[in-house]
């Protein structure tokens, strides 16, 4: 049911194929979740993610997490504490504001889509692939 629900807000194969490419480059890892509905706190929903989905434990403390809910028009864009010390809050806000725009215009998967190219460009600047060979977290949207 949930996996139905996804595909009714978000264009899975073009966000997995977004996801390997802003890995491509970089030692960084990204994770999209689209939520559905759910009670209570939004930041403290995509904060229990974070930990649920292991970004905390990746190797150089480079994940990224777009975290959005369609239903509630919310996006939340969290990193691990390497990426976030050298990239800073506002790579975050950038990001949630492609979401947001696109969201506006009717393209949600566009705008996870540039958030994706966004966080991927910096990880790649900041974190380059050097010789990591294997994905530590999915490329498919969850």
């Amino acid at each position: 049911m949930v996996t139905r629900q996804l595909h009714k807000y978000v264009d899975r194969e073009k966000v997995r194929a977004a996801v390997e490419a802003a890995e491509h480059g970089t030692a960084g890892e990204v994770v999209v979740a689209v939520a559905p509905w759910f009670w209570g706190n939004a930041r403290k929903v995509a904060d229990r993610t974070f930990e649920r989905l292991g970004m905390g434990r990746t190797r150089g403390h480079c994940g990224v997490l777009i975290f959005v809910c369609p239903r509630r028009r919310t996006a939340i864009v969290l990193g691990d504490s390497a990426i976030h010390a050298r990239a800073g809050q506002r790579l975050w806000d950038n990001a949630v504001a492609a979401i947001r725009s696109a969201a506006k215009a009717g393209d949600l998967t566009a705008g996870i889509v540039r958030a994706i190219e966004l966080v991927g460009s910096e990880l790649e600047l900041q974190f380059p692939r050097g010789t990591k060979l294997d994905n530590e977290l999915p490329d498919a949207p969850v």
